[in-house]
């Protein structure tokens, strides 16, 4: 009986000292920073929808087929590839009130969008001067876009890290700590968008093309384009231990 109650009294003792103990926290001090970054980048894709479709005009009918080859060697003789030319949609429309005409013009007037992609706006200016202006009802841009939006999205994320690190800096040096290893950093998420002017200027870092092509995050030039800009944002946020 007096070993037992030496043993329960031992393992009370234990579990005592135990329960004493503070848990191990490896990062007892940390600090979470944001960092941001934007760009700018003039779109070296820009898809374009062209409808077109047939027409009269003093009585005579101008059929589909001659409309498509005339609008397709416009697009040759300004240098567009066959490649950048798509068809987008083919229908055949009449006239609301069609069923009073019917009797008079049984024919439905057909339609055709062709979707083009340029890499500069000269080159729409071009395509304009040469359409028919009878046969075309529509010219829009469906969308702008860049061929190395991937890479150009790479670097701003490594733009947002180091500016997140560059605030972790002075910010633990005005309370006279020091900024340790990284723990988590969030990765932004693979958002595009267009931002607003005041949007834009809320970032750390702002990246404009130069004159000979290379992005400078810390540039305040200006590349003069003539085409509205394609801007991106991201943000990262990032966890460090203080030393």
């Amino acid at each position: 009986m007096k070993h037992l109650i030496l043993l329960f009294a031992a393992i009370i003792t234990l579990n005592s000292v135990t329960a004493q103990q503070p848990s191990c926290n490896p990062f007892p001090k940390t600090i979470t920073v944001t960092g941001t970054a934007e760009m700018e980048i003039v779109p070296d894709e820009i898809y374009v929808q062209v409808d077109l479709r047939e027409y009269k005009k003093r009585g005579e009918k101008a059929e589909l087929e001659k409309i498509k080859t005339e609008f397709l060697n416009s697009c040759k003789s300004i240098g567009l590839p066959d490649s950048a030319i798509s068809i987008a949609s083919y229908e055949g429309i009449n006239s609301t009130n069609w069923w009073r005409k019917r009797r008079n013009d049984p024919d439905l007037l057909s339609t055709i969008s062709y979707q083009i992609k340029f890499n500069s706006s000269n080159k729409m200016d071009d395509l304009i001067e040469k359409l028919d202006d009878d046969a075309t009802s529509n010219f829009r841009i469906v969308k702008t876009w860049h061929s190395k939006m991937t890479e150009y999205r790479k670097q701003l994320k490594i733009a947002a890290v180091k500016a997140a690190k560059e605030k972790g800096i002075y910010l633990t040096e005005a309370i006279g700590e020091k900024l340790g290893q990284a723990i988590t950093v969030t990765e932004p998420a693979e958002d595009f968008q267009y931002q607003t002017s005041s949007q834009f200027k809320t970032s750390n870092i702002v990246a404009r093309k130069d004159a000979v092509g290379y992005y400078d995050f810390n540039g305040d030039g200006s590349d003069g384009v003539d085409f509205k800009k394609l801007r991106l944002r991201f943000q990262v946020s990032i966890i460090y231990a203080l030393q």
